[in-house]
């Protein structure tokens, strides 16, 4: 291809939280920039970007790895860009103290059915009522008590207790102690009928921006800043270093078998209707 071709569009899309900020920050900002692609930035909740994919909407997309199955006949998953919890994760909370074998039957806010959130308390606790609410609103309607519990994610794991609210379990140190394995949670995704060499160089660029945002973690978070919901710079730094780490740069090895066993346990327990195999693009 010739310099002077013109770039193509590629629509990405992600959510306005602040570790996706953070891995996105060289590409927003044209720190990390391609011959051939041009980046424009879609923002949306997580549970949005898992229903927008189901009908194939955008290039390239940030998924829950729970939604992997019902759209892997449009996308592949990408190497880079995955949020993963390593001994922590989305959590459970509550107004008041309560133990972890006491949720049968109770109501429980989450945010959205195709988190992977939700599939993994399924695969915890499948007796219980789930409320679909926005992540952003389950604080509060917990605070309220139009639920008995919470399923938070995003920020809210290191805020929930300036509300008043108890913790009864992390997800992900339940999955590191029963597996003794990370919790995937979130992927990016590309459409399968992306060409090879737009899937190899959105793979590059996504690879470097997220090493970019950790070799000038500074600027990065800076720019990040503006989408960290109710939170001072310590706790934005703490939140984005918890989700984009070595994994985010590469899943490597490890992270693929966790999605694996992760999605075969769902299938198996009849929360997912078919067996899907991993494929990624690297």
């Amino acid at each position: 291809m010739t310099s002077n071709s013109p770039l193509r569009d590629l629509v990405c899309a992600h959510s306005p939280d602040s570790d996706d900020a953070y891995m996105f920050y060289a590409l927003a900002t044209r720190k990390v920039r391609s011959r051939t692609l041009n980046f424009k930035h879609v923002l949306s909740d997580i549970e949005t970007l898992n229903r927008k994919a189901l009908e194939g909407v955008y290039d390239l997309t940030a998924i829950s790895y729970h939604a992997y199955p019902y759209v892997a006949d449009k996308y592949q998953l990408m190497a880079a860009g995955s949020s993963v919890g390593d001994g922590y994760g989305p959590m459970l909370v509550a107004t008041s103290p309560l133990d972890a074998n006491q949720l049968k039957g109770k109501r429980i806010a989450i945010p959205g059915t195709l988190t992977s959130a939700y599939l993994t308390l399924k695969l915890l606790e499948p007796d219980f009522e789930p409320v679909v609410i926005p992540f952003d609103k389950i604080i509060a309607a917990v605070q309220e008590q139009s639920v008995d519990l919470g399923l938070i994610i995003h920020e809210g794991q290191l805020t929930y207790g300036r509300g008043g609210l108890h913790k009864v379990l992390d997800l992900g140190a339940w999955w590191k102690k029963e597996y003794n394995l990370p919790l995937p949670l979130g992927a990016n995704a590309l459409l399968r009928s992306l060409s090879p060499d737009d899937q190899t160089e959105a793979c590059r660029m996504m690879r470097e921006s997220i090493q970019h945002a950790l070799d000038n973690t500074e600027q990065a978070l800076n720019y990040a800043m503006q989408f960290a919901r109710d939170m001072e710079a310590g706790l934005a730094e703490k939140f984005v270093g918890m989700y984009v780490n070595h994994f985010t740069v590469d899943c490597g090895e490890l992270v693929p078998v966790a999605a694996q066993k992760l999605l075969d346990m769902g299938h198996e327990a009849g929360l997912i209707p078919h067996r899907v195999r991993l494929d990624f693009v690297r």
